[in-house]
């Protein structure tokens, strides 16, 4: 299994409203759970799946989309900040390799765990 950690590692930094652009990519029957900024992008949980918008070059219109559904998640694990800890964050391993998920003192880890035990459970 390949680790992604390198290629693919993002701080979700706050809770944010579902940006327009990515409800527009929702399928039929799934729903925007929660909305996260990053220092650039937005992530977007659903009820099926993780939509990250990856902004690029200077002036950020070029986007690309990543989608981890819930389904290729075979486990994960979540681990909350401590006193000197600035982030919480979270594991996935995927049927694409291990991913991992930096989460800002902002960001209530357990309220995203609920979610996505809640998708693949």
């Amino acid at each position: 299994m390949a680790d992604l950690t390198a290629m693919m590692a993002w701080t979700f930094t706050e809770e944010v409203p579902v940006p327009n652009e990515i409800t527009e990519l929702l399928i039929e029957g799934e729903t925007a759970e929660v909305a996260y900024k990053t220092i650039r992008d937005v992530a977007v949980v659903t009820n099926k799946r993780f939509i990250i918008a990856d902004k690029q070059g200077l002036t950020g219109k070029k986007v690309e989309i990543y989608t981890i559904p819930f389904s290729s998640i075979h486990m994960y694990s979540t681990e909350n900040a401590g006193k000197l800890d600035m982030n919480a964050e979270i594991e996935l391993w995927t049927k694409a390799g291990k991913l991992k998920l930096n989460l800002n003192r902002k960001v209530d880890v357990r309220k995203l765990d609920r979610i996505i035990a809640e998708a693949i459970l």
